[in-house]
């Protein structure tokens, strides 16, 4: 492991977090002082407003130029700052000449209840790839580019509002990296497990919970499940190295194994490490491979006893794709005939595979030992609401629901109308009935589904005090309909609202 790494010291630690939080070196105070477009242009690793707005000497300025922008201070403003010589003895700081300078990224980070966390990272990793480091084989902090732990991005985020957030005794963050999602693990799980191949993150992760003052982790080094082949947990999450790339040049992306193997195999895998009732969530990049519809390829993966449910975020070409982790691995900054050979063998491994395109989405398991699991696979490319992990919890719930309600069963239920759902009518201007009826989340999935008015008159009626049955017996009469055939045709129409979120069930009465 490099020394360049600070030294795991929660004494040390600890007072350098005292001294972050009394210069307001947080996300809200980066904000305050940044202003919000040097704010977001240093989410896109510009540095150059931010620079121009920390040119004055306060202990907040300091402490910007020196962790997230990498730029020496004098000594005597960094003591102003910061408990400056335990930061040299510790390693989180090194001396040149009358200057100091940062080994890390330290990079402010809200937790999901207004904390203060912080996230530490190899210097010029914290956002993207490690793409932004010009020259050679290594990085600033003269580590191998292969060997480097990027810090938190736009990936990890996604999943950390993914997670389902309910209190277990015990969570695995597999591939942990800068330690982000066993942060957020650690606020309600009793036990967190943090794994990785690569031994610099597990030491990074460390340094970002103790500086985040979270309680320890058990870390192990290893990859996939070995560190872990005997044991069990309520929650996994991974952001795995989940590229499709043909060759592993890169631990914190590139998995080593052939097309989307990697991901295939976690998957597989993830039911013997599960409780029951535990939800295995994760990031990935699958194949769309030519002849193979990607929903039953992907459905194909899910290990028996465990409902699914798999979305699509986007999709892209061969090319696109290529062209994207070439850049991310700062391939365009070779020679011309260097980067056309390398971006040939990204095409020549597609072909091989007889691959089309690459999918990018979220895949949730839950161990349910279900006899008719429920597996979900869709293509969802609209905004969503985050944190999402309510609404997950919430998707499976339903499925629980409805695979033990057959039509009577779901006629004698009754359903509440969701939150923060409208209603759209669509038509030519003047017409007497509009021509269909949109209905429209606007939280969670933020779905939109038509109906028909006798669909939109049930929906806007639920309000969790009649069973569907008496809702319908109402409004057929209403409209002048046999009672019978109308609950004959409409049990479908009901369970499509209830899987999609529309509509949920109510607890029967004791």
């Amino acid at each position: 492991m490099s020394t360049l790494l600070p030294a795991a010291d929660r004494a040390r630690t600890s007072r350098l977090r005292d001294a972050l939080l009394a210069a307001a070196f947080t996300a809200d105070g980066l904000l305050d002082l940044l202003g919000a477009p040097a704010y977001a242009a240093l989410a896109r690793s510009e540095t150059v407003p931010a620079l121009r707005a920390t040119r004055g000497d306060s202990p907040l300025e300091t402490l910007v130029r020196l962790f997230l922008l990498q730029r020496p201070a004098p000594y005597a403003r960094a003591a102003a700052a910061l408990p400056v010589d335990d930061c040299l003895a510790g390693g989180w700081l090194v001396r040149d000449g009358d200057s100091v300078r940062a080994t890390v990224d330290v990079r402010p980070y809200g937790g999901p209840d207004g904390q203060d966390w912080w996230i530490v990272s190899d210097l010029g990793c914290a956002v993207g790839g490690a793409g932004g480091i010009a020259g050679g084989g290594a990085g600033p902090s003269g580590v191998d580019r292969s060997q480097l732990v990027l810090g938190v991005g736009g990936a990890s985020t996604t999943l950390a509002g993914l997670t389902v957030r309910t209190p277990v005794a015990s969570a695995l963050d597999l591939g942990t990296g800068s330690g982000i999602q066993a942060l957020h693990a650690s606020q309600h799980a009793t036990r967190v497990t943090a794994t990785d191949l690569n031994p610099r993150a597990l030491h990074i992760t460390r340094l970002t919970l103790e500086l985040s003052g979270a309680a320890e982790a058990d870390l192990r080094e290893g990859s996939l499940f070995e560190p872990v082949a005997q044991d069990t947990f309520d929650l996994i999450v991974s952001n795995p190295p989940f590229v499709i790339s043909p060759g592993a040049r890169l631990t914190y992306r590139d998995g080593g194994m052939g097309g989307d193997d990697l991901c295939r195999t976690l998957v597989q895998q993830s039911a013997d490490r599960l409780n029951d009732g535990g939800y295995c969530q994760l990031l990935a990049n699958w194949q769309h491979v030519e002849g193979e519809d990607w929903r039953e390829r992907l459905s194909s993966w899910v290990p028996r006893g465990c409902d699914a449910w798999i979305v699509q975020r986007e999709v892209q070409d061969v090319a696109q794709y290529a062209e994207l982790w070439l850049r991310d691995a700062g391939d365009h900054r070779a020679g011309p005939e260097e980067y056309a050979a390398r971006y040939d063998a990204w095409l020549e491994e597609f072909e091989a595979r007889k691959t089309k395109g690459i999918g990018f989405g979220w895949i949730t398991l839950r161990k349910s030992g279900a006899d008719r699991p429920s597996v979900v696979a869709e293509e969802w490319p609209h905004p969503v609401e985050q944190p999402l992990g309510p609404a997950v919890r919430a998707h499976f719930d339903r499925q629980d629901f409805l695979r033990t309600h057959d039509d009577a069963g779901l006629l004698a239920a009754r359903f509440a109308l969701a939150d923060e759902v409208v209603q759209e009518q669509v038509g030519l201007p003047g017409a007497e009935d509009p021509e269909h009826v949109v209905l429209r989340q606007n939280r969670g999935m933020r779905r939109a589904t038509k109906v028909d008015t006798v669909g939109a008159g049930f929906a806007g009626v639920c309000d969790g005090s009649l069973s569907a049955g008496r809702i319908l017996d109402a409004i057929a009469q209403l409209i002048g309909e046999d009672p019978v055939l109308l609950r004959d045709r409409t049990p479908e129409s009901i369970r499509t609202l209830v899987e999609q979120g529309f509509l949920t069930p109510v607890a029967e009465r004791q």
